[in-house]
């Protein structure tokens, strides 16, 4: 199972948040090179870089971190956050990110998710699938649609979709576990490649997740707060 760490990025800083709520920010690093730089340094070849200025703009934002990071480090970087058009995609991949997660787009405009995924491959496009509750919640999480996240998954996998980032909400950023239950159903009803997300607080959280069969696992504040140490991951990396 691959490790992938999280990096959140709200005015070109280093942040964490809590249930996605932007009034819980906390900054950890001024430069997220730095941070990108000691994950590298201890075994990371990993990240999730998250855009949350083009999450709450609706647009890429923070295209420029992204290139600074894909620039000066050899991490495998994917990138997220505001992928709403043509442009965000191209400038993303233009920036240095090896893939884009789109998600809120997936669920509110269907033929444009499918385009790209037949554009640039089901290697380099991930479907974020972030819910409240087994529903899709979209738009920074401010929204929940009507759409069981197994059968929405179930759906993407069937038109050609390889990964998903299913994050669970509540538990984001709450360091109370992953939501491990919905992710064993999930694989149980499909052969995606699931990234779990959201919730990791110890290693025995990811080796509940590595047995049922997730293909990788997110892990952002446990790290940032010291509850899971980067040299414990690096046998794991």
């Amino acid at each position: 199972m691959r490790i992938i760490i999280a990096i959140d990025i709200i005015d070109g800083k280093c942040v964490r948040l809590t249930r996605g709520d932007f009034d819980t920010k906390k900054v950890y690093n001024e430069d997220p090179l730095e941070i990108a730089r000691m994950l590298e340094d201890n075994g990371i070849k990993y990240i999730h870089l998250v855009d949350l200025d083009g999450a709450r703009e609706k647009k890429i934002i923070n295209h420029r971190t992204l290139e600074k990071i894909a620039g000066r480090t050899g991490l495998i970087i994917d990138f997220g956050g505001g992928i709403r058009s043509d442009d965000d995609v191209r400038a993303a991949f233009d920036s240095g990110a090896r893939q884009v997660t789109a998600g809120s787009i997936a669920a509110t405009d269907r033929d444009l998710f499918i385009r790209w995924l037949l554009h640039y491959g089901n290697d380099s496009i991930i479907l974020g699938a972030d819910f409240r509750e087994r529903k899709i919640s979209v738009s920074g999480w401010t929204e929940t649609l009507n759409i069981d996240i197994t059968d929405y998954i179930s759906d993407y996998y069937e038109k050609g979709v390889k990964y998903t980032i299913c994050t669970d909400a509540e538990r984001d950023g709450m360091l109370e576990g992953p939501a491990t239950d919905v992710y064993r159903e999930i694989l149980e009803k499909t052969g995606i490649s699931l990234i779990a997300s959201g919730g990791v607080s110890e290693l025995k959280d990811l080796d509940e997740l590595r047995d049922i069969g997730c293909e990788a696992a997110i892990i952002g504040k446990a790290v940032y707060e010291g509850r899971i140490n980067l040299k414990d991951l690096r046998n794991l990396c």
